[in-house]
């Protein structure tokens, strides 16, 4: 069924286990995230694509330390270590992803004023990756989600798909969360709920 797409959200090195920004087993949802690709004829990646200079990199504040809040140009902006930075090893995507089944990849975070955790907008939605007008010229209307990390890009991400228009599916078992605080990754999975998201546990 073409109005169907995957978005596989920023399945890289760096958030896996033992990368600048690890995700408690990140490294798990990968071949999950393989077995659904089965279903799709569409399978759309986001990724990560900082340059080094990046405002939400915490290196870039003399003073400031990873998971700090600053204000970045008007936004409240988590300080992250360096990660995923364009063309490093970390940027790449995970070992034993099955990347030539991607139809498509959507790059974000590309500009060093703002952070874009959405795969569809930056976080003040000044500019559009131009995901959906894509998804949408393909004729998709339904999308499931799957990726890291549950609580920032996948959340953020499956949101601006409701919004677009989409109707969304969250594959739980596909996702991990940072949890920078205890109980986030739950009450993120529950705003997604909330607001229409189906969550496929």
């Amino acid at each position: 069924m073409t109005d169907r797409a995957l978005i596989l959200v920023d399945l890289q090195n760096d958030f896996l286990p033992g990368g600048a920004l690890a995700v408690s087993e990140g490294d798990q949802v990968i071949p999950v995230a393989n077995g659904l690709m089965d279903g799709f004829e569409i399978i759309v990646a986001t990724r990560d694509w900082h340059p080094p200079d990046h405002g939400s990199f915490a290196a870039n504040h003399p003073g400031k330390q990873p998971f700090e809040t600053i204000d970045l140009n008007g936004l409240p902006q988590v300080l992250w270590p360096v990660h995923c930075v364009q063309g490093q090893p970390g940027a790449a995507f995970a070992p034993g992803l099955q990347v030539d089944r991607i139809t498509k990849v959507f790059r974000k975070g590309t500009d060093p004023s703002i952070d874009s955790y959405s795969g569809f907008y930056d976080n003040g939605h000044r500019k559009s990756t131009c995901l959906g007008e894509w998804l949408h010229g393909q004729g998709v209307k339904h999308l499931t989600l799957c990726g890291l990390a549950t609580d920032y890009c996948v959340k953020f991400t499956a949101l601006d798909a409701l919004a677009e228009g989409f109707a969304v599916a969250l594959h739980l078992p596909a996702t991990r969360g940072v949890n920078l605080v205890p109980g986030d990754v739950d009450r993120a999975v529950e705003e997604m709920r909330s607001s229409g998201v189906k969550i496929e546990d």
